[in-house]
């Protein structure tokens, strides 16, 4: 096995243990456990991170991989990603808002600011399995080049 098939498979590994995490700390605080809650959030956010790093790292080293599949999906899966992509952003910015209100211990605008961020988590983490399976497994594509490779001109 190849690092540009580790290295997706790790990732979206990573992606999926963040939201079942955060499904388990949500349900904890709703059964009053705050410190096992805390403690299994920041394991999920641990998990977002560690995905995050692998994700740019597969970029830089390895490169993004190209659509695989019949040309008639194309324009679809690329509109799925750009959904995907987006949502991932919003869900970054409002993992690390929700993480910082935690902190600061204000906890009624984190409860509120952490409905929404779980359900965006959510929906982010299925989307991008989504993406993994459509270019890993339905329909296998070429990579691009890395992009350390594109910068130094090799």
């Amino acid at each position: 096995m190849s690092w540009y098939e580790i290295f997706p498979t790790v990732s979206t590994s990573f992606i999926a243990l963040s939201a079942i995490l955060v499904a388990i700390g949500w349900r904890l605080i709703l059964l009053g456990k705050r410190e096992a809650h805390q403690k299994v959030m920041l394991a999920g956010a641990v998990a977002a991170v560690l995905f995050f790093l692998i994700y740019v790292s597969r970029t830089v080293f390895v490169g993004n991989t190209e659509w695989g599949g019949p040309d008639n999906l194309k324009t679809l899966y690329t509109i799925f990603l750009i959904f995907h992509i987006v949502l991932a952003m919003v869900a970054a910015v409002f993992g690390i808002t929700t993480l910082t209100l935690a902190f600061r211990q204000s906890f009624a605008k984190h409860r509120r600011w952490g409905r929404v961020t779980a359900v965006i988590w959510f929906i982010t983490a299925i989307t991008g399995i989504t993406v993994y399976v459509l270019l890993y497994l339905l329909y296998p594509g070429g990579h691009t080049k890395p992009v350390i490779n594109a910068i130094f001109g090799i």
